[in-house]
C-alpha cells in the first residue's frame, strides 16, 4: 500500500529494514496514479513473514466486511513482475489475467500470493491483486509485527482518505491483529512513525 515500498518492487533494491532484495520490474516506470479504494472482504494476518516477522497480510474477497486499500495504475507486465517477486519467482513472464478478470479469481499455485483476484473495476480498469488460495477461516491466524502494522498504516495514511484514528481502529479489527493490537497501540505506532 505504501508507494515508497512499491518503488522497490518496480525498480529493485532492498527496502529499509527488509531482509530481502527485490530484482524489480522490466518496466521500472512508477504508477500513473494511486487512489484509495474500499473492496469487499477482509484483510487477515497468517503464516510467518520472513521479511517482517509475524503474520503477513492476505485478502479474502469472499469474507464479510470491507478492506481499505490503494489501487496503483500500473501495466499488466508490471503487475506480473510484482506478483512474480512475491511468489519468489524471477520476473519476466506476463501472467494470463483473463481468468481473474472474467471469473474474479485465478489460482496459479498453492502458495501464498499465488492467487489473482479481481474484485471489480475502477473507471473501467480491472482492479487486480494477489493473495493466498485459502480463506480466512481455513488458516491459523498470526499476529503481525509492529513494523508491518506501522507500514500498512503509513500506506493507508499516505492515501489521504482516512485519518490516523480511523486507520488504527480499522487495523485493530483485522483478523490476526484483533486481540493482539488495539486501536490505541496502533495509534501510538502511527504517531511514532
Amino acid at each position: 500500500m505504501h508507494v515508497a515500498r512499491l518503488h522497490y518492487y518496480l525498480v529493485g533494491g532492498r527496502p529499509p529494514g527488509a531482509a530481502r532484495t527485490y530484482p524489480g520490474c522490466r518496466d521500472r516506470t512508477g504508477p500513473q496514479r494511486s487512489v484509495p479504494v474500499v473492496l469487499p472482504g477482509t484483510v487477515y494476518f497468517a503464516t510467518e513473514s520472513p521479511v517482517w516477522t509475524g503474520g503477513r497480510g492476505f485478502y479474502d474477497p469472499s469474507a464479510d466486511g470491507f478492506v481499505w486499500a490503494r489501487a496503483h495504475l500500473i501495466t499488466a507486465g508490471q503487475l506480473s513482475d510484482i506478483a512474480a517477486q512475491e511468489m519468489y519467482r524471477q520476473p519476466g513472464a506476463d501472467l494470463d489475467l483473463s481468468e481473474a478478470m472474467s471469473l474474479g479469481r485465478s489460482v496459479l499455485g498453492a502458495g501464498r500470493y499465488e492467487t489473482l483476484v479481481c474484485p471489480g473495476t475502477l473507471h473501467g480498469i480491472p482492479v487486480i491483486t494477489f493473495t493466498a488460495p485459502w480463506r480466512v477461516t481455513d488458516v491459523v491466524l498470526r499476529q503481525p509485527s509492529a513494523p508491518y502494522v506501522q507500514h500498512l498504516a503509513a500506506g493507508l495514511s499516505e492515501s489521504g482518505a482516512w485519518g490516523a484514528q480511523e486507520i488504527a481502529a480499522y487495523l485493530a479489527t483485522c483478523p490476526g491483529a484483533a486481540g493482539h493490537w488495539t486501536a490505541d497501540t496502533i495509534a501510538a505506532l502511527i504517531a511514532a512513525d
